[in-house]
This record gives structure tokens, C-alpha cells and sequence, in this order.
């Protein structure tokens, strides 16, 4: 106000005192809000309403104005508690309840169009399996983290996004090579210099961890983290892709019901991170019920919900080594020829199918941050 107490409109060439005035304003990122404004900005982060609470404003406000703004009476329609929970879970991925709001709408509409056509009657009730009635096929599928995990080489981690939160499977394997290091998946710069910081940690402790020291000089090694046309950058991805690459160079799958997060050091410490809240919901809506955590996040639990923390454990770490003790599970038996595992299984026709876990990407999110 010192130096800026007005402003002059050059069209109507009259003065506006904004001496008094506060300004509230709303981003949905802060990378694109130039430098010297935000330098003059107080920051208030809002975090993503979690699925309760989507439902009770859906309950309190979306429904009603849905039904009152397409002709429809209170009386007439009613959408179940667990129609706007498959809505959540399967129809949006959001931080708001905007696209919901739309679903919702798209419903109403078309019992509205039904009712004027007197192909049903009123006090209509839907409920979830009557969604795709209203709204075709599910746009976002659960992942089967189970599946998922039984082989050695893939690790869960959970990312902040701007729809709240999310989970992405990160996949390692190996090849005959000369130590090439291969990363797909649209990682930023920041994502790429994480995963060399993985690989040099896991072969400064490749005895330790029971892997032949030398492992590297006849292999080419490849990370990568599928929905590859999104882009994915942040630091704190680290222990979960040395999670990825010890778990495939010592044949010990990672354990199905564990997702993790944290930044690493060259030396194994493990760095606190952002975005825990979204992240933690994140795991929550997939159903693992166990996440590994840097231990200087311990308090930014408080800002999960009670009933969220209450269903969930937390293994708070400060080393890589702790992560891994943690997340590994048994070795597997070493990989069989192919001949002889045919003619172990009695394979009539000598040619041996090796069905892998399915495999789908998910959309819909603009940007994965691994916030630090």
C-alpha cells in the first residue's frame, strides 16, 4: 500500500483506492505464478477432500441441486450412499468434487428424460450397480497390487498430484549388456537424478545385500514407471525405486500390502517429503494397509483423518536399510531353463507360456510430483 495505494483505469481515467483492499486469489499449482507475486503472497495449502467428506457434500448440496436445476423434485430421486462412493472411486479423480458434480448431474438428466418419457415412474433409488445404466463403464479400474507385486523388481509408491494422490507401480528388469541404465516413464530431471542415486546406493551395498559385486558389468538395467505419457518428477520416489532394484537383483518380491515414500541419500539416510495427507489416502484407496515413511514425517500424520490412520501401519525409517528389511519378502528359487521347466510341467509340445500379472495405466491425472 506504501508504494501501490491506487489504481488508474486508462479508459475511464478515474483512480481506485485499494489501499484497504485484500486480495484472495486461487492457483492450482505454484510453479506457474511468476516469482516477484508469490514473493508478496501469503501461501495457504488446502489439502484434498477425502472420500467422507466428497460423499457428505455430495449428500448436503450436489444431489439437491442436481435434482432441483433438472426438474426433478427431492422426493422423486435418490442416489445411495454407496452409488456416490463407486461415483468417487470409480467415475472422478479429483481433489474437489467438481467432476462430480457432473456425474451426479449426468444421472439426473437422464431419469429426468426416462420420467418425460414415462418409461419409469418417480421415486427412483439408484444405487451403485445401476451406474452404468446412467453413466456407461467404469472410467478408472482398482489396481490389483497383489498381481502386481509376485514378481521380484516392482515396488509401490505413493506420489502427490494435483488430484490429490495417487499410486504408480515402479518395474525394474535386467538384460544381457554392458551397465547401460535405462528410464522410461516421462521422468523430470529431478526423478532421473533420484533413480542414478538408487543404482549407486544398491551397488555400494551390493554384498551386503548378497549380490555379486560384479552384477553390473554384464547387464543393462531398465526402470520403469508406467501411465508413461504422464509426466513424473520429484525427489522423494527414491527408496522406492532402490526398493525396486534390490527386490529384482536379490529375487525377493516386495510384500503386496506395503507402499512407501521417501528421498535418499547416497550414504542411505532417508529425507522427509511433502504431500503426506494425499499420499497416505492414496494407499488408503488401493487398500494397502502398510506404508513405509521417512521419520522426521512422523508429525504430519496428525493431518490424516483418525479413521484412515486408525486402519493403517506405518513403519517410520531413517535408513535405506531399515526400507528394506521392511518391504522385502523371502527369495525366490533361482529361474529354471526354459526346456526344463517344460519338461518339469510335462510341456507336450516342448514350448513353455509364462503368464505375467495384467498390466493397466491409468489417466486422468495432468502431473505426478514426488513432492519433497
Amino acid at each position: 500500500p506504501e508504494q501501490n495505494r491506487e489504481f488508474r483505469d486508462h479508459y475511464l481515467d478515474v483512480p481506485f483506492d485499494l489501499s484497504q483492499v485484500m486480495f484472495v486469489t486461487t492457483a492450482n499449482v505454484l510453479d506457474t505464478i511468476p516469482g516477484p507475486m508469490r514473493d508478496r503472497m501469503e501461501i495457504i495449502q488446502l489439502s484434498s477432500y477425502t472420500e467422507d467428506e466428497k460423499v457428505k457434500i455430495a449428500q448436503g448440496y450436489l444431489v439437491p441441486r442436481q435434482i432441483k436445476e433438472n426438474g426433478l423434485r427431492e422426493n422423486e430421486v435418490t442416489i445411495s450412499e454407496a452409488a456416490l462412493r463407486e461415483i468417487v472411486q470409480g467415475y472422478t479423480r479429483e481433489a474437489g468434487v467438481r467432476h462430480m458434480e457432473r456425474e451426479i448431474g449426468k444421472v439426473c438428466r437422464k431419469i429426468a428424460a426416462k420420467v418425460a418419457a414415462e418409461e419409469i415412474q418417480h421415486n427412483v433409488t439408484v444405487e451403485a450397480a445401476d451406474l452404468p445404466l446412467y453413466l456407461s463403464k467404469r472410467k478408472f479400474q482398482a489396481e490389483e497390487v497383489t498381481e502386481r507385486l509376485r514378481i521380484p523388481g516392482v515396488a509401490v509408491g505413493v506420489a502427490w498430484t494435483m488430484t490429490g494422490g495417487d499410486v504408480l507401480f515402479f518395474e525394474a528388469t535386467k538384460m544381457p549388456g554392458k551397465k547401460g541404465f535405462l528410464l522410461t516413464g516421462q521422468l523430470g530431471d529431478v526423478m532421473k537424478e533420484s533413480a542414478q542415486a538408487a543404482l549407486s546406493y544398491v551397488r555400494s551395498r551390493a554384498q551386503a545385500l548378497g549380490i555379486d559385486p560384479q552384477f553390473f558389468e554384464d547387464v543393462d538395467l531398465h526402470l520403469h514407471i508406467p501411465a508413461g505419457a504422464i509426466p513424473k518428477d520429484g525427489p522423494s520416489a527414491g527408496i522406492t525405486m532402490v526398493t525396486a532394484l534390490a527386490s529384482l537383483l536379490t529375487r525377493r518380491p516386495v510384500k503386496s500390502n506395503i507402499g512407501m515414500t521417501g528421498e535418499i541419500t547416497l550414504r542411505g539416510k532417508v529425507l522427509p517429503i511433502g504431500g503426506l495427507k494425499e499420499k497416505v489416502l492414496a494407499a488408503a484407496r488401493l487398500g494397502l494397509d502398510t506404508i513405509i515413511l521417512p521419520k522426521r514425517n512422523e508429525a504430519d500424520l496428525e493431518d490424516v483423518p483418525e479413521n484412515v490412520r486408525k486402519g493403517m501401519r506405518f513403519i517410520l525409517v531413517d535408513t535405506v536399510d531399515e526400507v528394506l528389511a521392511a518391504a522385502l519378502d523371502e527369495a525366490l528359487p533361482p529361474v529354471q531353463p526354459a526346456l526344463a521347466l517344460a519338461q518339469t510341467h510335462g510341456a507336450g509340445n516342448g514350448v513353455v507360456s509364462a503368464e505375467l500379472p495384467a498390466q493397466r495405466e491409468e489417466d486422468g491425472v495432468a502431473k505426478i510430483e514426488y513432492a519433497g
